[in-house]
């Protein structure tokens, strides 16, 4: 785990199309909508819905059952290649610029913005 001054280091960002690897979504594919990098942790689109019990206030009204995501740890999700149509590890690539970016490790396929 790291610590205060420690960056972490997260293999996914905010945007990025992945796959759930392990716990009771497996094999959903989403959009990640949220990063919190101090805890490792993601929120994946339409992934991992929780229930959340409301009372009528005045400004929602409408009391009831709100679904919405909960945070997965970012080890139980992949990234999705777009060639490959399944979920792959990710190789860095230094680009003549100096610039690094993400890589598929199967087919060299870009994850990032060149």
């Amino acid at each position: 785990m790291a610590t205060k001054n420690e960056k972490s280091k997260m293999h996914v960002k905010t945007g990025d199309h992945v796959v759930v690897i392990a716990g009771k979504d497996k094999g959903k594919t989403g959009k990640i909508i949220n990063v919190d990098s101090k805890a490792c942790r993601v929120y994946v689109d339409k992934v991992n819905l929780v229930s959340r019990h409301s009372k009528p206030t005045k400004a929602a009204p409408q009391g009831g059952i709100i679904k919405k995501e909960a945070a997965m740890d970012s080890s139980n999700v992949m990234l999705y290649c777009n060639k490959c149509n399944k979920g792959v590890r990710v190789k860095k690539q230094l680009l003549d610029n100096g610039k690094k970016i993400r890589v598929c490790a199967v087919c060299g396929a870009s994850f990032d913005k060149e």
